[in-house]
């Protein structure tokens, strides 16, 4: 039988907020256990939430980006369970009325470009964490993540692979941060994602039982743990068993999902609306407010970016991939001070997407802590829009500049790196290599084209790389007769 896979996910961002929801506690991240737990996360008796202002305008503003429909009244409840971390018992949080309804998201696949719509976003306090390492058989509970604003973003079932999904996942990452709602760190759990995943036979229009895989914390092993789960899900069915309805954990040591406790229903947290806290009204002048305020958004970067300069479609989307990349392109642009922008902007971006790149990975720090500046860029870029350097020898200049060698200016007089343009230079070394190569000459004469290649590195190791190679190849094509 073939098989459908059916996924929505759940996303908790953690805004940015320098204090928590309701408290004026810390939310940095690292401090010592418990040290950033107040009476007010606790829910010790006598105190009261105040709602955090910031957490609110965070929300409004990830609502416009989505083109959702912010409420403009929405509830807070209380979802009553019992666990360790969650001392007061219960979490405020946001159920039937929640601060955003609806919105989407444009992925692109493998098959092309998808829209993944949005249920719903809503406001709630994160709760403590449980520690089962070096505590010898016992649990440590920190209540510092206590408190914590989130925004959970809960998508329609519209994914129907483990691609597709991670593809959503990592546009949502983008947004939040490029928005500056969240800093989508998932090592420290800013970023944290749930997958609902069920399988049904092909052409049925009837949901398959669902599985929730809970706290997925990078890409890679929410691509490997949906995978494991229809695996097992379809093995499961096609047996004669029945999926049962349960929330699992990833185990990527094992590189499986396991049963960690049956699937709760609204019904079993027992919402109701928080004594504590009025309804939250929210005008039309805030909203236009925040509106006001918001940067451009990464598909109207793109855009811009396609028409405006003529970039492809892979270079708009790596300098996109946050707003930190996309606001270093724009200062080095307007930096370069070349009278064709394109030119520059291409060989802004060339420079970017790849000497920039694999620097930054190999160092492993953020495009905001580069050593190489935009404006020192901009610099090394001019040099060879005009004429000064090859491309190898860019290459060459912007390692240097990397391992602050000084700019590029100073590395080219240093290293004696300046091209070679002046055509009468150029011609004579071209004629001489076409004296001493009279074989490769008579071979491209007739018809091989490889040997054409081959005069060119010749002219090329005689001017010790530097050459312009465009005026090489038109002058040896002069010279010879292109073919």
């Amino acid at each position: 039988m073939n098989w459908e896979v059916v996924i929505g996910l759940e996303t908790h961002a953690q805004l940015s907020t320098q204090s928590k929801i309701f408290s004026g506690a810390s939310t940095a991240f690292g401090a010592s256990p418990n040290s950033q737990a107040s009476a007010v996360d606790i829910a010790l008796p006598g105190v009261l939430p105040v709602l955090n202002k910031g957490a609110v305008e965070r929300a409004i503003r990830f609502g416009l980006a989505v083109n959702g429909k912010i409420s403009r009244r929405s509830i807070f409840a209380r979802k009553n369970y019992f666990y360790p971390d969650l001392p007061k018992g219960y979490q405020i949080s946001q159920y039937e009325l929640p601060i955003v309804e609806g919105g989407s998201l444009t992925v692109t696949t493998a098959d092309g470009e998808k829209t993944v719509r949005l249920t719903r976003a809503h406001l709630e306090e994160d709760a403590g964490k449980s520690l089962h390492e070096d505590f010898h058989g016992r649990t440590g509970i920190d209540l510092n993540r206590a408190g914590t604003p989130l925004l959970e973003i809960v998508t329609e079932p519209d994914m129907r692979s483990a691609e597709e999904a991670v593809a959503y996942a990592k546009v949502l990452h983008t947004l939040v941060r490029w928005i500056g709602i969240c800093d989508g760190n998932m090592q420290e759990g800013s970023f944290r994602c749930d997958a609902n995943v069920s399988v049904r036979p092909a052409g049925s229009d009837k949901f398959g039982t669902r599985c929730e895989i809970k706290n997925l914390n990078s890409f890679r092993f929410m691509e490997q743990a949906i995978k494991f789960e229809v695996r097992r899900q379809i093995e499961l069915l096609e047996d004669g068993g029945k999926v049962v309805q349960e929330t699992r954990l990833y185990d990527p040591d094992k590189d499986e999902t396991r049963s960690m406790r049956s699937k709760e229903d609204a019904m079993d947290y027992r919402y109701f609306p928080d004594p504590d806290l009025l309804p939250l009204a929210i005008s039309p002048q805030w909203i236009d407010e925040v509106k006001a305020q918001m940067r451009e958004l990464p598909g109207t970067k793109r855009a811009q970016y396609l028409t405006g300069y003529g970039l492809s479609v892979y270079d708009t989307q790596l300098l996109t991939q946050s707003f930190e990349w996309s606001d270093y392109f724009e200062t080095a642009l307007v930096a370069c001070e070349f009278a064709d922008k394109a030119a520059a902007a291409k060989q802004i971006a060339n420079m970017m997407t790849s000497e920039l790149a694999a620097a930054i990975n190999r160092s492993e720090i953020d495009i905001s802590a580069a050593p190489v500046t935009p404006s020192a860029l901009a610099g090394l870029v001019r040099k060879g829009l005009d004429g000064t350097l090859s491309n190898k020898m860019a290459k060459e200049v912007f390692a240097a500049m990397w391992a602050g060698e000084g700019g590029a200016d100073e590395i080219i007089e240093k290293r004696g790196l300046k091209q070679i343009s002046d055509t009468g230079e150029i011609e004579k070394i071209v004629d001489a290599v076409i004296a001493a190569n009279v074989q490769q000459v008579a071979d491209y004469r007739s018809g091989k084209d490889k040997a054409f290649n081959s005069l060119v590195g010749q002219v090329m190791k005689a001017s010790k790389g530097k050459a312009n190679p465009a005026q090489v190849n038109a002058l040896l094509k002069q010279k010879l007769g292109a073919q």
